[in-house]
């Protein structure tokens, strides 16, 4: 295979390399981790081999050994364009809102300094095109302008190159970046028509497999999105994020047993990885945790739960824990909401290195648990801190954040003025918290606000004598959250009061 290599129909990638003498047609069957990645190159048979391996593992979201094998494919052959293409690839991460531009474009410039003489070093029209996409992403401009240009970019380059099922992938997965903080059908239906042409002559494609699993992430599509979900873990076996990936899916069609074994399967493989390669505390997917502790209590499993927010208690008292402390609050917020433990001691900690959306929903549940231990100044000091972060905020945090901040606000309230008796102002500010959050995009993974708002409408509406109105807004949270324990319940017991039964 020359620098000019024909295009590999099939290739067969495994997490562990590239094994070009086993190409096949799309058509066979597989086996368990392998994959099909189309995307032949320049670049010298050695260093496409670990290039198609960073690709693999970019779809796959492993960002830092995709960051290895694409470094690793520049010393093989120092002039390979579309490695470096990879490198700075693996600094933007668009579905987590992260991207860091500055060490994207010193990678470039360490293929060459200038734009000119970069896109001059991809020795093929098509390779410039992906050189010129990744350039628009790393221009001129803020972040939305340059996301925006950079799939615009990605568009250009399908529509030059019709047959580049690598094309179409990272266009899908560019279109679902362009929908920042907020869930868009239209886009993320258009990036679902890219990924499913993919899948189905690429059906153990990561990307396409990846993709549509993020596109089809809410209750409403969710079940387009079980084939992908079933087949992603089998192609990448190895990465973690593979392995949690599924749950996404699971999670909004409340499959509690499958969000449990996908999160511990994923959660099990990142601590691997983490001794293998000896890295801190600072690498653990606390995000992955705090699903897993989510599914453990729908099943009403709080022992298994406790010693879940017990590791991560441990691990935010270490020096080097990251963001531990974050997850911490978060975690610790959902244990309380779901469990009912309302005796907690924790009012008057400092919570000014939390993150925003940690800080709220931590400040809502010892909110909370102030109401219904009656003790009433402290649910209102909660409630004034929730409000000062929340205006703090308004200028730095995504709309979902703030939104979702502004229902818990509004249900702490009223909830505060069921105590004092004051039902009538409660109920009419418990019907504007179900206003605003049916105004939200569907938020994937545990719910935020932390206490559905539905939910919590329909909970007040039973102490009310009201089941008639509480059966429709549990119905109504549960076409939101399917299968949410708390709803189910409540469900049942408007039904109950009803003289249906189980409703």
């Amino acid at each position: 295979m020359n620098r000019f290599s024909p295009l590999f129909l099939g290739l067969m990638v495994l997490l562990g390399g590239v094994t070009p003498s086993t190409a096949v047609e799309p058509s066979v069957s597989h086996t368990e981790g392998v994959t099909q990645i189309d995307f032949p190159t320049t670049g010298s048979p050695q260093a496409q081999e670990k290039f198609l391996r960073g690709v693999f593992l970019l779809h796959s979201f492993e960002y830092d050994d995709a960051q290895e094998a694409f470094r690793e494919a520049q010393k093989l052959d120092p002039d390979f364009a579309m490695a470096y293409w990879g490198e700075a690839m693996t600094e933007n991460h668009p579905l987590w809102e992260e991207q860091d531009g500055e060490q994207a474009r010193s990678v470039l410039k360490r293929l060459a300094p200038t734009r000119e003489g970069r896109l001059a070093k991809a020795l093929t029209d098509r390779e410039k095109g992906y050189l010129a996409a990744v350039e628009a992403l790393y221009g001129q401009g803020d972040k939305v302008s340059r996301d925006r240009a950079y799939a615009d970019a990605m568009r250009h380059l399908v529509e030059a190159y019709p047959d580049d099922q690598e094309a179409k992938v990272f266009y899908a997965l560019a279109l679902l970046g362009t929908a920042s903080d907020k869930r868009d059908f239209a886009i993320a239906m258009k990036a679902a028509a890219l990924a499913e042409g993919v899948f189905q002559h690429y059906p153990r494609h990561p990307g396409a497999v990846h993709y549509l699993i993020h596109a089809y992430d809410d209750p409403i599509h969710a079940p387009l999105g079980l084939r992908p979900a079933r087949v992603f873990p089998s192609i990448a076996p190895m990465a973690p994020h593979a392995q949690h990936m599924p749950s996404h899916i699971f999670m909004a069609l409340g499959l509690w047993d499958e969000v449990v074994k996908a999160n511990e399967v994923a959660w099990k493989g990142s601590e691997d990885r983490r001794r293998r390669k000896g890295l801190g505390l600072e690498e653990r997917p606390y995000h992955v945790l705090h699903w897993l502790l989510y599914a453990y209590l729908q099943q009403s499993r709080f022992g298994k739960a406790k010693s879940l927010l017990e590791l991560v208690e441990e691990d935010a008292g270490h020096p080097h824990s990251g963001s531990a402390n974050w997850y911490l609050a978060s975690m610790r917020a959902t244990y309380i909401i779901e469990t009912k433990e309302w005796n907690v001691d924790f009012f008057g900690r400092d919570r000014s290195g939390l993150r925003f959306s940690a800080a709220v929903r931590e400040l809502f549940a010892v909110g909370l648990s102030a109401v219904n231990t009656s003790r009433l100044v402290l649910a209102r000091n909660a409630l004034a801190q929730l409000r000062n972060r929340l205006e703090s905020a308004r200028t730095q945090s995504s709309s979902s954040q703030l939104l979702g901040a502004e229902v818990m606000e509004k249900e702490l309230e009223a909830l505060i003025l069921l105590a004092e008796g004051q039902s009538s102002d409660a109920v009419g500010l418990l019907e504007k918290s179900t206003v605003l959050e049916d105004s939200m995009s569907f938020v994937s993974g545990p719910p935020y606000p932390i206490k559905p708002s539905h939910e919590l409408f329909g909970e007040v509406l039973l102490s009310l004598g009201k089941p008639r109105e509480a059966e429709d807004e549990f119905r109504r949270a549960l076409a939101r959250t399917p299968k949410r324990s708390w709803s189910v319940k409540g469900l049942a017991q408007a039904g109950d009061q009803l003289g249906k039964g189980e409703g």
